[in-house]
């Protein structure tokens, strides 16, 4: 085998001094919303924790190119890209500051070529499909990444796949930016410890070797799994002829959350702060103190896992069974559950914090659970769109986790649900009133880049769904996904006629039109084939594909119903609003609909109490 190097790097030691190369014949970039917020968020805690010390976040794995300092990746590519996105959003956020020049010098910069050209290159360059132009975009139009969109839409850059993959991740990353990292000061404290303590391992050889080294490396794993030192503590406490029987059981911990691709690392943070009181002071256990919290003899004694092995493994078995069900959208069962998978699509694959909370309430009679779920999700739409910080949520959830687990623990049922309904007012309702006014400043100002698609396509789902349910007098919602495959509708076109520009601004010369075509109240959700037919001209041309859609709150647009004096027909009606024109002012208005519309729809409520 060729000789093998190896050098430890520091991220920006490591775009200071390589360019990176993705060869066409490695995998495209595949990692989603989840997989980049689960990176961040590690960064994150080690931040928020206040560490000087490094943060490994593994192997990369290179081969020489033909150029002085150019490497071929073989394995890593998917951290190594999610970073240099990373450099690109902090690049954008830093705009005329120092730390601006420096960052750019690390994304792209001048090599001397091996005949002595002075070339430009950037210092990641993956050659997969149209990849190579897509990435020259982002760099050089160094935008918000909806201007950066715009600008791939107009280059003619097909997006696809794991294009699509790199866009939807620098979107990712700069919404993380934004709502952790508000402030030049905090901005700052981030890339000082990304530049400095996030670190990884480059091995470096020929292709054949370093394919060879992959290949090995996947076949027979490297290091410890994350909770073998937690086994192994196990084992110290069982007699010999009990190893395989405690073998076999902890397979059933690490194999389904392996294989459902979940870090063990995090599910046991959730574990112990929905399970157990954690008593230091901010009421979080972060990764690198998990061992160490298991080990203190207080905590040891409160698991039990000396005197009770077995019991312990197999309590952790029955939260690893409801951490994956929830995960999946599925109920305190198991089985399908429609308030869960509801939650799910507001909070999508990245946002999990508030396993926290259902883990420690996951033994009450599914009533009560599906109950809770429901409430769980009208709280976390305050906190999620006015993006408030995750981790001011796992603080609370850690400590509200305690009051859960006394309430699951009750036997008398009418005090069961009258302890959680006090736990409703006091966490959940409160704290939504104290956001209220946040919570309509921020809708006032929302856009289609104000939020993830998803999370946009569930706000208008969620709305559509609570008219027509008015409309028909229901109360209980069913599931969501009718609607959530319905298309969203710019009522004022995306791509408008020439005459449509110039007479929407005519009618208000202070309106944007690009910026009211993205705003909140000129959405709307159509069944695909009335949105196929609905043009991009005058509003009068789509007044009649409007009023064909068997969704209210689209038809309700053009035209109300009236049925008998009081029925549920026209008590929604007086929550909506008819448009003879569709104007900047109409977009306002609209707007504010759907703003006390939402207040109506994420709402707690109480269960009776027999």
């Amino acid at each position: 085998m060729a000789r093998i190097e190896n050098h430890k790097y520091s991220i920006e030691e490591a775009f200071r001094e390589c360019f990176y190369v993705v060869p066409d014949y490695q995998r495209e970039y595949v990692w989603t919303e989840k997989e980049v917020t689960q990176l961040l968020e590690d960064i994150d805690e080690q931040i928020d924790a206040g560490s000087d010390k490094e943060y490994f976040v593994g192997m990369v794995l290179v081969s020489p190119g033909a150029q002085k300092n150019h490497f071929e990746v073989i394995d890593g590519q998917q951290r190594l890209t999610t970073f240099y996105l990373l450099l690109c959003a902090l690049r954008h956020r830093f705009q005329g500051t120092p730390q601006h020049h420096s960052i750019n010098g690390l994304i792209s910069t001048n090599y001397t070529s091996s005949d002595g050209e002075i070339k430009t290159s950037l210092k990641l360059e993956p050659r997969y499909e149209n990849a190579d132009e897509l990435m020259q975009c982002l760099v050089a139009k160094d935008d918000e990444p909806a201007n950066v969109r715009l600008a791939v839409q107009q280059a003619g850059i097909a997006q696809f796949g794991s294009l699509d993959n790199l866009l939807n991740a620098y979107g990712t990353v700069s919404r993380y930016l934004l709502d952790n990292y508000g402030d030049q000061a905090s901005l700052k404290k981030l890339w000082g410890y990304l530049a400095n303590n996030v670190v990884f391992i480059q091995i470096s050889t020929d292709v054949s070797s370093a394919l060879k080294i992959f290949e090995t490396i996947n076949e027979r794993g490297v290091g410890l799994n994350p909770m073998d030192l937690l086994k192994n503590l196990l084992f110290t406490q069982v007699e010999q002829k009990d190893f395989t029987k405690l073998k076999n059981e902890w397979k059933k911990i690490t194999a389904p959350l392996e294989k459902a691709k979940e870090k063990p690392l995090r599910f046991l943070r959730y574990y112990l702060m929905a399970n157990y009181k954690i008593t230091n002071k901010d009421s979080i256990v972060r990764e690198d103190e998990i061992y160490d919290w298991f080990v203190n003899a207080d905590n040891a004694k409160l698991c039990e896992y000396k005197e009770k092995p077995f019991e312990f493994v197999r309590k952790i078995i029955r939260n690893v069974e409801n951490y994956l069900a929830f995960s999946e959208g599925r109920g305190n069962d198991g089985q399908a559950s429609v308030p869960m998978a509801t939650l799910k699509r507001m909070c999508g694959g990245a946002f999990s914090q508030h396993y926290v909370l259902l883990l420690a309430l996951a033994n009450v009679p599914k009533p009560l659970f599906d109950h809770f779920v429901v409430q769980l999700e009208s709280f976390l739409f305050y906190y999620i769109f006015t993006k408030t910080p995750t981790k001011e949520l796992e603080r609370s959830f850690s400590q509200w986790a305690d009051e859960l687990r006394d309430i699951a623990g009750l036997q008398d049922a009418a005090v069961q649900r009258q302890q959680l309904n006090d736990f409703i007012e006091k966490r959940f309702r409160a704290s939504m009133a104290s956001k209220s006014d946040e919570l309509s400043d921020t809708l006032k100002r929302y856009t289609l880049q104000s939020m993830q698609q998803y999370r946009t396509r569930y706000l208008l789902a969620k709305l559509t769904q609570f008219v027509d349910m008015a409309y028909m007098g229901v109360t209980a919602p069913g599931s969501l996904d009718d609607y959530m495959s319905l298309e969203i509708e710019h009522i004022l076109p995306n791509t408008p006629e020439p005459e449509l520009r110039q007479s929407f601004t005519a009618k208000k010369p202070t309106a944007n039109y690009d910026e009211y075509k993205n705003r909140l109240g000129n959405f709307t959700l159509l069944e695909k084939p009335i949105n196929i037919v609905a043009s991009n001209g005058f509003f009068d041309a789509k007044k009649p594909e409007c009023k064909k859609c068997k969704h209210y709150l689209t038809s309700s647009i053009v035209e109300l119903n009236t049925v008998g004096k009081n029925s549920s027909i026209n008590r929604i009606n007086e929550k909506l609003k008819v448009f003879d024109e569709w104007s900047a002012d109409s977009i306002d208005a609209r707007q504010l609909m759907l703003i006390e519309l939402a207040k109506n729809v994420w709402k707690t409520t109480l269960i009776d109490v027999p």
